[in-house]
């Protein structure tokens, strides 16, 4: 193979084109490429996980990889502070709380951060602001379509 034709690879900075699938054990999909589409993308940009960015680096352009992921290098384990007892009176009217319904809340910056509801109780919601995927192991199949740098 002569240097012009060898395959490029990925590199900690390279823009790539990427089809993925995220998924759970049980194969529950998380997020995915649909199949005709690429996720552009620079290693590094935050766009994906840190230890996704890091498993690859050095994939030649056209390699398809599987990867697990466990928690801790995912979302975490779940956190007991993250979980917070909340009046249901703090609550809208009229607001249908089930458990496992997400709820977004408006921090004082202005920003949203998702809670899952956890228990109800008689007076009482039991919120868990742990990432959704915390304690989850996950399930990542990508291929490397193109590497543009």
């Amino acid at each position: 193979m002569t240097e012009k034709t060898r395959l490029k690879r990925v590199s900690e900075t390279s823009e790539l084109e990427v089809q993925f699938k995220l998924s759970l054990l049980d194969d529950t999909v998380v997020e995915q490429t649909e199949e005709n589409e690429v996720f552009v993308f620079q290693v590094g940009d935050g766009q994906f996980l840190a230890k996704l960015d890091e498993l690859l680096v050095g994939l030649e352009e056209g390699t398809r990889a599987k990867f697990t992921l466990m928690p801790e290098d995912a979302f975490g384990q779940p956190d007991p502070m993250n979980f917070q007892t909340m009046k249901k009176a703090d609550f809208p009217e009229g607001m249908q709380l089930t458990e496992g319904h997400v709820i977004g809340f408006n921090t004082p910056t202005g920003d949203e951060i998702p809670a899952t509801v956890y228990q109800i109780k008689e007076d009482e919601v039991v919120m868990d602001f742990n990432h959704p995927l915390a304690g989850q192991p996950l399930i990542f199949d990508v291929t490397v379509v193109k590497v543009l740098s």
